[in-house]
This record gives C-alpha cells, sequence and structure tokens, in this order.
C-alpha cells in the first residue's frame, strides 16, 4: 500500500485538531469520538496539550482509505508554535487548511496560505463551525476566492461546480465541451499541480462534510514517483517515555531497512550511525517495520547527530525557516542549580526545537533563550520543570534586535604580534530587508592565494558578527573581500580569523549603523463602539494601519505593529472590550526601530570597549605589536583603499604571482637560486616544527617509516581538486563525492607510479580534531589537525621527509611552491600534474587493450601478462 503524507493546518482556535479526530473515527480508526475540550483527543498525547486544549508538537497518525494509506501530520496552530508547523511543510504531499466559519480568513490563515504556497503543497480547504452563527457561506466563499481565484466550492452540485473547474484550464475546458462532465482523474491532476483547490463546508464537531472530505481524499490525490536511491528528510526530533532519542523522517527515494548504515555531516565531521528501530507512530502508540518504502514517515532510534531539517542520502537540506523567534529572556536557575548541568538540560529541549535558541554567557555565567512569544514561554517553564524537576523562572524579557548599516564603507582588520601577519579589507554594503548576510570575494587569486580567500570566507560565516549600537547580530549586509596580503613565512590561518574579525568591526564603527525591530502583522477586531480607543492605542504604538473594515457591528483593523509595543495589549483589548475583541498577530520581519535613540541609551553598550569583539588592530615595530584604535587603522595599514582611488603618480602594484609568470623561470633550479638569494642557503633545523603536537608526529613518522620506495608525492587535496574542472564541477554539487574521485585517480596513479603518494585535505577548521591519516588501497589520506592548514601540513612534511628522499608536491599555490623548493624537494603544478595522470592512466588502458585482442588467456596469465607490461612502461620511463 502506498502512503501519502497529509498535513492539517489552521489558525488556533479553528477546530484543525476536532476535524483530524473526525477524520480518524469516521474512517474507523478509532472507535470512540473523542474531543480536545474532554482531553481525550487522540493526537493530544501530552499532558501540557490536555491542560492548555492547543496543539504544541506536531503529532502524526495513520490513516487507510482504500488502496492508499495517509499519516495525518496535526500541526500546532499557536503563532508561538508556527516554527514546528513550517519545519512539519517540508515533508507534506497533500495539506488541509482549515478555516473558521465564524471568523473567516485571518492573518495566520494568510500566513500559512503563502508558507503553503512557497512549499507547492496541493490544498484542500475545510471551512469548519459552519453550525454557529457566523458571516455566511457566501461571503466567507467570497474571501477564500479573494485569497485565491482558484477556490471551489465542491459542495455544490456537480454541474455547477464543473463549470467553475473548466475555467481552471484550457485542457480541462475543451474536455468540459466535448462530454458535458470533467472526471476524478482530470480533478486529481488539477489539485495536484495546484491548479484549483476544492473547499468543503462543515462541522467536524458535529461530523457534518466530514464524509465528503474523506472521498475527495480517495479520488482527488495523486501518489508521487519517488527516485529508486535511498534519500529521507527529517522534519522533527523527539524523545520517547524512556527518553530514547527519536528522529523523524519522511523516506524520499529507495528504501530504508532496519540496521542500516546512515550517513551525514555535523560541524564538519562526517558521521556514520546505524538505524536501530523503524517506529511507525499512530497517535501514542507505534509498530516496528524491517523495511520502509519510499513516501513513508516513521520515527528512527539510535541517530545522535540529526537535526530537524537535515537530508539524508540523495536528499538535499531543506530550507531555513522563514519565522524567527523575536523574544530572548534570561534564566533564571533556582538557588544552588548547576549551570553547567542546566545547560546541558536545556540544550537537549534546543536539539528537539532549533527555533528555542539557548546561549551561554562565559562572561557573566548567565544562560538566554529566544521566543516566539509568551504562550511559548509558559510551555517551556512547565516542560522544564516536568522533564528536569527545575523551578526556572524568567525575566521581564527583552526584544531581539537586530542592526545594519546605511552606507558603503571599507572595514580593515591588520594582525601582525611578532611572527604573525595578516592584512584584510572588507566592502561592507546595505541590502534590503530580509536579504540576510551575503559573503563574496572580488580578489584576484594573483593578489591573494585562493586557499587565504577560502580561509577568510570561512572566518567570515563562522562568526555571529554583532552591530555597534546595542551588540545586537548583523542583517541585511554584503560584505565582500576586496583586498588582503600574507606574509610568505609567518602567516598562520589564526591570524586571517583576527584580522577578519577585526575588519568586520571596524567597518561597522565606520558606517553609519541603523537599530532594526521586528514587526507584527497584526488584525485587532473590535466593536464599531470601540474602535476610536483602538485607533488611539496603534497610534501611540506607532503602528502602520490599513483602512478599517466594518462588518455589522464589528470594525476590523490591521497593519503593522513593533512586537515591543503590541506585549501584554491582547488583555487590554479583552478588558476595554468586554471579551468582544479579539487581537491576532504574526511575524512581519524586521524594520527599522521606532525609538533608536531610546533603546541605544538603554542599553549602554560600548562597541570599543568590547573586548570579544574589538574593532581595534595589532600592528608591529621594533620587534614587537602595539594596538592601533580603529579610527587610525588607516593610517597605518599597508595596503591602499578600496574605495579611494590610486594617486596619479603611483606606480601601479603588481602582484607577486604575476611578477614571478612575467619573469618567466623555466625549472626549479633557478626558483630555487632566487630563494637562496632572497633567504639565504637552505639550512635543517631540527627546532622547525617542534610545536605540532605529539600525536600528530607520530602519524606522519609512520608514514616515513614504513614507506617501500624512496619516492614521495605530496598532493594538496583541495588545490588541486579545485584545479581539475571535471573535479570542480562535481565538488559544487558533492564535495565528498569530489573527494572520493580524486583518491580512486590517485590511487591508480599509485598502482603504476610504485610511489608513495601522501593526499593531503584541510581539516583545520573541524573543531577538537586531532588530525588523522588513513589507507586509502595503497594511498595514504590526511586530514589535519584543527588550526593546522594542508600547506603548513605538507611544508612540515617535506622537511621532515627531505635529504636522501626524492620529494615532490603536486600544487599550484605559489607560496607553497616556495617553501617547499627551501626544504629540497620539488614542485610540480596542478596543470603539469593532470597531464601526468592522464598519461599514466592512458598507458594502463593501453595495456588492458592490448591483452583483450590476443586469444583470451587464464586469469594468472592475465595477470602476469598485465605486470610484465607495466614493468616494461616504468622502466622505459625511468630511463
Amino acid at each position: 500500500m502506498q502512503n501519502l503524507s497529509l498535513g492539517i493546518l489552521a489558525h488556533v482556535d479553528a477546530g484543525k485538531t476536532t476535524l483530524t479526530e473526525a477524520m480518524l473515527y469516521q474512517s474507523g480508526v478509532v472507535r470512540k469520538l473523542g474531543r480536545v475540550d474532554h482531553g481525550n483527543a487522540f493526537l493530544d498525547t501530552d499532558d501540557l496539550e490536555r491542560k492548555r486544549g492547543i496543539t504544541i508538537l506536531s503529532k502524526q497518525a495513520i490513516m487507510p482509505l482504500d488502496d492508499k494509506q495517509f499519516t495525518i501530520l496535526d500541526t500546532p496552530g499557536h503563532v508561538d508554535f508556527s516554527t514546528e508547523m513550517e519545519r512539519t511543510l517540508q515533508v507534506m504531499d497533500y495539506a488541509i487548511l482549515v478555516i473558521s466559519g465564524t471568523d473567516g480568513v485571518q492573518s495566520h490563515a494568510r500566513t500559512l496560505w503563502n508558507l503553503l504556497a512557497r512549499h507547492q503543497i496541493p490544498t484542500i480547504l475545510f471551512i469548519n463551525k459552519m453550525d454557529l452563527p457566523g458571516i455566511g457561506r457566501d461571503a466567507l466563499m467570497t474571501s477564500l476566492q479573494q485569497l485565491d481565484s482558484r477556490c471551489v466550492d465542491f459542495s455544490q452540485e456537480d454541474d455547477v461546480r464543473n463549470e467553475a473547474l473548466a475555467l481552471c484550464g484550457d485542457d480541462v475546458l475543451n474536455a468540459y465541451l466535448e462530454s458535458g462532465s470533467i472526471d476524478n482523474d482530470t480533478i486529481a491532476r488539477l489539485v495536484s499541480r495546484r491548479a484549483v483547490f476544492p473547499c468543503f463546508f462543515g462541522s467536524a464537531l458535529r461530523l457534518e462534510g466530514v464524509e465528503e472530505l474523506l472521498a475527495a481524499l480517495k479520488h482527488f490525490t495523486l501518489f508521487k514517483d519517488y527516485p529508486r536511491i535511498f534519500g529521507a528528510r527529517v522534519f522533527k526530533i523527539s524523545r520517547d517515555a524512556q527518553g530514547a532519542r527519536l528522529t523523524h523522517m519522511k523516506i524520499t527515494g529507495g528504501k530504508l531497512m532496519v540496521k542500516t548504515v546512515l550517513n551525514g555531516m555535523k560541524d564538519g565531521e562526517r558521521w556514520n550511525e546505524k538505524a536501530d528501530q523503524l517506529r511507525l507512530y499512530s497517535g501514542q502508540r507505534f509498530q516496528l517495520a524491517d523495511e520502509l518504502e519510499a513516501g513513508a514517515i516513521c520515527a528512527v532510534t539510535g541517530l545522535t547527530n540529526t537535526w530537524p531539517g537535515q537530508g539524508l542520502g540523495i536528499e538535499p537540506g531543506g530550507e531555513p525557516p522563514q519565522l524567527e523567534p523575536v523574544l530572548t529572556y534570561r534564566v533564571i536557575l533556582p538557588e544552588g542549580t548547576d549551570p553547567t548541568i542546566a545547560l546541558r538540560q536545556l540544550r537537549e529541549l534546543e536539539d528537539e526545537d532549533p527555533m528555542l535558541r539557548i546561549s551561554w554567557e562565559e562572561h557573566t555565567g548567565q544562560i538566554h533563550v529566544q521566543l516566539m512569544g509568551e504562550v511559548q514561554l509558559q510551555v517551556l517553564r512547565e516542560r522544564i520543570r516536568d522533564r528536569f524537576q527545575m523551578a526556572a523562572e524568567f525575566d521581564a524579557g527583552q526584544i531581539v534586535y537586530r542592526e545594519t548599516i546605511t552606507d558603503v564603507v571599507e572595514g580593515v582588520g591588520h594582525f601582525e604580534p611578532l611572527r604573525h601577519y595578516a592584512e584584510v579589507h572588507l566592502l561592507l554594503q546595505p541590502l534590503e530587508r530580509g536579504t540576510g548576510l551575503i559573503f563574496d570575494t572580488n580578489l584576484s587569486e594573483d593578489i591573494l592565494d585562493r586557499n587565504w580567500q577560502r580561509l577568510i570566507l570561512t572566518h567570515l560565516v563562522e562568526k555571529e558578527h554583532y552591530g555597534v549600537l546595542v551588540g545586537a547580530p548583523i542583517t541585511d549586509l554584503r560584505i565582500t573581500l576586496c583586498a588582503g596580503r600574507a606574509h610568505l613565512k609567518h602567516t598562520e590561518g589564526g591570524d586571517f580569523r583576527q584580522s577578519t574579525y577585526r575588519a568586520v568591526r571596524q567597518g561597522l564603527m565606520k558606517a553609519k549603523s541603523l537599530l532594526l525591530e521586528p514587526m507584527y502583522r497584526f488584525t485587532l477586531e473590535v466593536p464599531t463602539t470601540n474602535m476610536g480607543r483602538a485607533m488611539t492605542d496603534l497610534q501611540r504604538m506607532c503602528a502602520q494601519v490599513d483602512a478599517p473594515i466594518t462588518e455589522d457591528e464589528m470594525t476590523i483593523l490591521s497593519g503593522t505593529v513593533p512586537v515591543q509595543s503590541l506585549q501584554g495589549y491582547a488583555l487590554e483589548v479583552a478588558s476595554y472590550t468586554r471579551g468582544l475583541g479579539r487581537l491576532s498577530c504574526v511575524s512581519a520581519g524586521y524594520a527599522p526601530c521606532h525609538n533608536q535613540d531610546e533603546i541605544v541609551a538603554q542599553a549602554q553598550y560600548d562597541a570599543a570597549r568590547d573586548l570579544e569583539n574589538t574593532p581595534d588592530s595589532v600592528f608591529c615595530a621594533h620587534g614587537a605589536g602595539f594596538i592601533v584604535p580603529w579610527d587610525q587603522v588607516h593610517d597605518y595599514m599597508h595596503l591602499p583603499s578600496c574605495l579611494e582611488a590610486p594617486k596619479k603618480d603611483a606606480a601601479p602594484q603588481q602582484a607577486p604571482a604575476a611578477r614571478r609568470a612575467a619573469a618567466g623561470f623555466p625549472d626549479d633550479r633557478e626558483l630555487e637560486a632566487i630563494f637562496e638569494r632572497t633567504y639565504g642557503a637552505v639550512q635543517r633545523r631540527d627546532w622547525l616544527y617542534s610545536q605540532s603536537s605529539r600525536r600528530y608526529e607520530r602519524l606522519d613518522r609512520h608514514i616515513a617509516s614504513s614507506a617501500t620506495s624512496e619516492e614521495f608525492l605530496l598532493v594538496d587535496g583541495y588545490n588541486i581538486l579545485f584545479a581539475w574542472d571535471d573535479l570542480k564541477q562535481l565538488a559544487e554539487q558533492d564535495i565528498d563525492a569530489a573527494r572520493e574521485a580524486l583518491m580512486n585517480i590517485l590511487a591508480n596513479y599509485q598502482a603504476y607510479r610504485k610511489c608513495n603518494l601522501i593526499l593531503v585535505f584541510d581539516a583545520y577548521k573541524v573543531k577538537n580534531h586531532l588530525g588523522s591519516v588513513s589507507r586509502f588501497d595503497e594511498i595514504y589520506v590526511v586530514y589535519t589537525k584543527q588550526a593546522e592548514t594542508a600547506d603548513q601540513y605538507i611544508e612540515k612534511t617535506t622537511y621532515r621527509l627531505s635529504g636522501r628522499r626524492h620529494v615532490r608536491v603536486a600544487t599550484s599555490d605559489g607560496i607553497e611552491q616556495l617553501i617547499i623548493l627551501g626544504h629540497g624537494a620539488e614542485r610540480i603544478s596542478a596543470r603539469l600534474f593532470r597531464d601526468e595522470v592522464d598519461s599514466v592512466l592512458g598507458q594502463i588502458k593501453n595495456v588492458i587493450q592490448d591483452l583483450s585482442r590476443k586469444d583470451r588467456p587464464t586469469r594468472l596469465e592475465e595477470n602476469e601478462a598485465l605486470q610484465q607490461r607495466l614493468e616494461e612502461l616504468r622502466a622505459k620511463d625511468k630511463d
């Protein structure tokens, strides 16, 4: 039986869980009809959900209908838990959007509609609570068609319905004119490609209209075609009653069998873990499965490194959620509670809900949490108490601000303590609201090597950068690398980290900054007699209000308002309208703060004294480093400004690599002679690499001691990978596949050349990585330790292997080539190395073809002939 996932979405109190209960009852899944207000609904399995009468966490139930099996996903309706709903959207095949017949299309329903359109999910609408007094069926249908003109009332007679469907496409119209009817298959195709949105009216509590809705699910849904290769999308993390971690996922390709080894990347490291159990949940109960096909939704135990939104197998990662937390609170722990233990427990909750942002301030020893709203805060307080038996409290809370800039500036960071050197120039440009941060480079590799540029971009991405007004995270900026310089001998990876951070900060200090505050899009419904009070309040809150809409005795006001101004206003509305008014809000992104000067004064943030985010630079003079304040860096920097035009009498600077190319050095001996004239004769110094870790040194020495040949070849993995066009294209799609392809090529090359081949990959940014050496066929694959680049490892290894051995290094890094020549090694560029590899692979291919033309010998004779032919070719190459 094939599977379809069906999401149920709605505004809070629209009757979403009640509809789910009615569908399960009508389809025979449950024998007794539960109710939310009675606390016995099939999918309200959490004590907090029963207590509050709302859905907090998404739940699932399996509902068979004839030859189809639906996995119903009941999502939260409250705006504070919208991120839980948004993650579940990524695994839905179809969705039912529930609209309250008494309230009509509210602002949150419009937000849900836009999210469904963004994810291109076929949608069926169910207008609930039609047994209660409301605005009427015709008015509801009019508002739905204003939401989207393709909404069609399927509760009408077939002829009337078909006339409306015929307007959804020329092919449908032609078929209707020819036959006078529209068959179910045609309607199913229209629904699946979102060309029509069926609308049904009824009352879930009274089981009215539910049977027609189930019939539509039977006839108007289509199965998806999935690839045969395994893929899965993770959408939720939870824990069962025994504390076992559950990874909820939808299989999007192939099959998943129990005990299958799954893998992925987390924090730069690859993990491999077994799927111990495959659970099919329906409410609180579950069944174990040995094998599941594509389309199934299951919970997997045994996985500890997964996260919501992650793609496994061929499935790519999901899009980041549009909704972001807008409030931040300081956690007040009970007296005597160890903060480190409390932090670990809160991280467990953050693992289940990534939008529950937990942060630890080292200098104050305080824990902070970011949330969507006050209801989520109340739920979090009760979850901490129930799960960890900890009576945690929270302070009054603050707004999560953002900062940006309004002008284009250049930030300069220079880091030059003794025997260190790096300078970075960054161009900071403001972008449109909601764009986020974009990092780019506009610097030639002739001026700064590709490896250093990648390192700078990595440092820009890895850190959350803070503004200079109140210390809030920055957003809506394009940061472009426009200039940079490294030293031939003294630059290390950590130097560019320091200079990059300081460049961002110095640019922000120079720019004109703008404080951004979160906004709500609100809908306020009040009696007409209270409209004056409501308008006065909204004007006081600095709200932007659309034209009022009057319906009978009620007035509807909508618009945008700062989140800060609206705190606690729902209680005021209920008070002055005597319970007749209603306020609903959804997140509307960020806008310029209406009271920036007041917020900045309250924050009392001194950006110049923030030592963890300093804008100052470090220069060197007379053998010692000294600090230069951010506003004086321009007078000390070594590179010209990217924004200032060069002086007319100044000679144009030429990049070191360009000068070397113009000089035209044909061989290593001339390059070595230049090196010795510049830096002196090559000398061996035993203390050169005494700073390396002992464990890593033992790994390096193992390669030298176990070598079977005096010829060594070290390959700069990423340098070669991105220099060869075919591997570069593959790396843009899948870097792991590109690495494996390079290893296969080099393994064949080594089998012919019989040299000791060492392939080195950067792992300098992997936290706490101690370095690793592994074997792939007969080649060594090295991943460097934290804070050590492949260049540094190769320089260190060439020094140790040089002497009586013949050492070559394959790289196109000009600076690295000079250093390895100083160690007595030879260098070969990426282009020449590719020619050499292609030649070897071609000779191997010729040997195989020669053997295939002869009479087919025995396997032993074939191997002996191949070996003999390879020996002849190797001898010929040596001559």
